[in-house]
């Protein structure tokens, strides 16, 4: 059995079902022959175009195939073989041809093009590029299913059969029709959490004070609008509902089950609830994967257990689920979230806990709330997946530890983001940034560094605190977008203006002077002592009519796009009063008014009840409408489009990088590799030429012309570092000279000169995939820092704007004198590097330092590259 298909993988199908897919081990025999002994004659003619013989001759090279030239996938739901599929390699090694037959009783649930997608999927990784498929003309089903995958279907009807053929590399038009699938499929398999008529507590015990009896009082308390049932080992009703022994004894259908026993009884209790019929299962219990070993077995047999009966679990080990729709409060919390219209989902419950607490106090409330635990299921992804669709979620919140699948997430978020805001507090900033590094590029990044690209490309909203989160979900669900980063604040106390205005200052914004109107009609309505100057201060004296009367008069300025109204209590005014008046000129503003009213008691409740976003602090209010900015900035920002690039030889890339493999496994290229490497892809190089003694060098610097570079030819070694560069060499005995004291052999190459010195560079990051920086180069790279991060493959939007920002930016456009650099030029470049690290993954690190920008293009003058085979992709879950 290929190490390809070795492992089995689970898909979702449309209708929400679970299917394993794996390669056939030489026992399935008699499930194959079983599988295709119940197929109908119409099936089984369509699927060899004739009536086979259904004997052991008919599966054998099904059990044979060695999954390079041949490979099979079987499909089973509850450990019944359901579907078959395969493709043989042709005469020509790039072409197989596929088939597939799918159990009467399972067409038309999207199994054949389930199949279909990871047949190409394994079938690519072994360099084949496009199938054949044939087909008799009356299968239409069969037709449709080729056709709807994605692919460039090409028909030739021949000899009564319809001949298909389709490239099967994964083009951005394919894996939009992926993910419309996987999308579907995954809302489908969800709904029973977030919407099921019936649950089923698990250990719901009648003692108060135990995690399952609490959890189904909560469950009561919230007035849930299906049927509920405890479950306990005497059958014992609790808080007057009629409990059961085992789940098989309540009468009726039982959509979700939550499971709150002991860590070793849960797979039992998991089994008796599948073999109800249940396909919805929340485990609170812990005792898994958290515990270490042991935890982990016991996670992956239940886990297991929940796939093969094409079933969802959330959890183990978490705090539960609760969904305003039904009015479920599946949580062992205190009391049910204030329903809203905030998706929630937590890896960590306590965090969980204290964020429904804090929301309920600021006022705004949850559509859903699911705390996925160990998430050995269902993950943060599959739970955007539902917020997306999910009309009454208008914004969503993540609290994250880890990613499982952050390439998935980062395609579902930038789709989300288009409609709906993602706040997102990622922890866990620091424990990664300690690695062994070996090119300027990996030693400037990081699993945060690559977590904040992957935000940024997707629009998500990166929270620091979980107070920052509250505060940005607050803004949002109250406010409207601002326009543009220009605030006023209003205030009645000059000192909190300053602190205002350097925390806007600190969060990306300005404070634009206010039109000569504005400050007309202000000197109208305030003392003459007070400043009306942005921030206007209306002195101690403001009361609340004041700023009912100025607060308008702001908000209409052209130049302002915010305002935040700040106030201490004096004895002319009480926060409640001025919150009152906030709160009626807010109301139906076409801009964001965030009001930071100091009160005794905190945010004063008439704010909150009046639905103002309203903040303990000046710095919360600006940090908060700095996020909010950034939002506005990104929904303007074009989607971008990936470049399809010229000039690129993918298969001598792919040579380069397979011979050297091949040679040393784990190494860095050799200076002509490298360069001959970056040339496939259309980089632009220095020409230069490798010398093995210094009288070969000085010959080679004479062809070249003179001034000439000397450097060490040794392959990945930091030149600068060892002494192993000599610049500016005039004369064939400069350079015989600096190759007789740097040793070894010499890599000559022209002295360049250019406006700006850059490093691009790309690294192979396990979770993220291919990174690809920029940031200023030369020998200060590192102590400089500043480079920029995007995870590949970039869009136009992408590289314009690794080019164009930050101290990059500054090079580019010309320094100090310098004239402006061919931005086109690193942005092309840019896109090459992605390409090459999403096409050769096996390219572990790639330092392009320095890079050589001027008005007249760019041209890399070093070269590291250091190539490793290519850690494989998990292929577990594959939505």
């Amino acid at each position: 059995m290929s190490a390809a298909v070795a492992q089995p993988l689970d898909v979702i199908l449309r209708d929400g079902t679970t299917l394993r897919l794996r390669a056939p081990a030489p026992d399935d025999a008699d499930a194959l022959l079983e599988f295709f002994e119940g197929l109908s004659q119409q099936s089984l003619y369509r699927r060899f175009h004739g009536l086979p013989r259904v004997d052991e001759h008919l599966v054998e090279p099904l059990l044979q195939a060695d999954g390079r030239e041949a490979a099979v996938l079987i499909g089973s739901v509850e450990g019944r073989v359901v579907a078959v599929a395969n493709f043989a390699r042709l005469r020509d090694p790039t072409a197989a041809e596929v088939a597939f037959a799918v159990a009467d009783e399972y067409q038309r649930r999207g199994i054949g093009t389930r199949l279909l997608e990871q047949l190409a999927g394994l079938a690519g990784a072994l360099g084949i590029e496009r199938f054949l498929a044939t087909v008799l003309p009356d299968n239409r089903q069969m037709l449709r299913v080729f056709e709807a995958v994605g692919f460039e279907v090409t028909r030739d009807v021949a000899g009564g059969e319809v001949e298909l053929t389709f490239p099967i590399a994964p083009t951005e038009r394919y894996l939009e029709h992926v993910e419309s699938r996987d999308h579907q499929a995954v809302v489908a398999s969800l709904r029973a959490f977030f919407e099921p008529s019936s649950v089923a507590v698990v250990g719901a015990s009648p003692r108060r004070g135990s995690i399952g009896g609490e959890l189904f009082r909560n469950v009561l308390e919230a007035d849930f609008t299906g049927a509920a049932y405890p479950v306990n080992r005497g059958g014992d009703s609790v808080a007057g509902v009629r409990g059961y022994a085992t789940i098989d004894e309540i009468p009726d259908a039982v959509e979700l089950a939550v499971i709150c026993v002991p860590g070793e009884h849960v797979q039992a209790a998991a089994e008796d609830a599948l073999r109800k019929g249940v396909r919805a299962l929340c485990v609170i219990s812990a005792g898994f994967a958290e515990i270490g070993a042991e935890g982990i077995e016991r996670q992956e047999r239940l886990l297991a257990l929940v796939r093969s009966h094409g079933a969802r679990m959330i959890g183990p080990n978490c705090l539960g689920i609760a969904s305003a729709a039904p009015r479920l409060n599946a949580t062992f919390a205190s009391k049910a979230p204030r329903w809203g219209t905030i998706g929630f989902s937590s890896q960590s419950g306590a965090l969980g806990l204290a964020l429904i607490e804090a929301a309920d106090a600021r006022g705004i409330g949850l559509s859903a709330f699911v705390s996925i635990g160990n998430k050995a299921d269902v993950s943060s992804n599959d739970v955007l997946e539902r917020f997306e669709t999910d009309a009454g979620t208008n914004m969503v919140a993540l609290y994250l530890e880890s990613f499982g699948n952050p390439r998935k997430f980062a395609r579902i978020a930038r789709r989300v983001s288009r409609s709906k805001p993602i706040l997102a507090l990622k922890s866990g900033r620091t424990s990664a940034g300690a690695k062994a590094a070996g090119s300027h590029t990996a030693a400037l990044t990081s699993s945060d560094a690559a977590a904040a690209a992957l935000f940024h490309q997707a629009g998500v909203i990166r929270a620091e605190t979980l107070e920052e989160l509250v505060d940005v979900s607050v803004l949002l669900s109250t406010q409207p977008l601002p326009r543009g980063r220009r605030v006023a604040v209003l205030t009645n106390a000059g000192g909190l203006g300053i602190l205002a205005a350097d925390a806007s200052d600190a969060a990306g914004l300005e404070l634009p002077a206010l039109g000569a109107e504005t400050v007309a009609r202000l000197a109208e309505l305030l003392p003459g002592e007070a400043s009306l100057a942005n921030p206007v201060d209306m002195l101690g004296s403001a009361t609340a009519q004041a700023y009912e009367a100025v607060l308008p008069v702001v908000l209409a300025d052209p130049a302002v796009d915010a305002v935040l109204v700040l106030f201490v209590p004096p004895v002319s005014a009480t926060a409640d009063e001025v919150a009152l008046a906030v709160a009626r000129v807010a109301d139906g503003s076409d801009k964001p008014v965030l009001a930071a009213v100091m009160d005794s008691r905190g945010i004063p409740p008439a704010l909150v009840h009046a639905g103002v976003a309203s903040f303990a602090y000046p710095e919360s209010a600006a940090r908060a409408l700095g996020r909010a900015a950034a939002r506005a900035e990104w929904l303007r920002r074009p989607a971008g489009l990936v470049p399809e690039l010229e000039g690129v030889d993918r298969a001598e890339g792919r040579r380069i990088v397979g011979e050297a493999l091949a040679r040393a496994g784990d190494a860095w290229l050799e200076a002509d590799e490298a360069r001959a490497l970056l040339v496939a892809y259309g980089i632009p190089v220095v020409e230069q030429r490798v010398a093995s003694s210094p009288e070969e060098a000085a010959r080679a610097a004479a062809e070249l012309g003179f001034p000439v570079v000397a450097k060490t030819a040794a392959a990945g070694v930091h030149k600068t570092e060892t002494g192993g560069v000599a610049l500016g060499l005039e004369t064939e005995d400069e350079v015989r000279g600096a190759a007789e004291r740097i040793g070894g052999a010499i890599l000559v190459q022209p002295m360049l000169s250019g406006s700006a010195e850059l490093l691009a560079g790309l690294v192979q990051d396990e979770l993220f995939g291919p990174l690809v920086a920029l940031g200023p180069g030369g020998v200060f790279a590192e102590l400089i820092g500043q480079a920029g991060l995007r995870i590949a493959p970039l869009t136009d939007v992408d590289a314009r704007e690794l080019v164009l920002e930050g101290k990059t930016g500054a090079l580019v456009r010309g320094y100090r004198g310098q004239p402006a650099a061919d931005a086109d030029a690193v942005v092309d470049l840019l896109h090459r590097l992605s390409a090459l690290g999403v096409d050769v993954p096996e390219v572990a690190e790639l330092d392009l330092n320095p890079v050589l920008v001027g008005p007249e293009g760019c041209v890399a003058v070093d070269a590291r590259v250091r190539v490793r085979e290519a850690a494989p992709a998990p292929r577990a879950k594959t939505w």
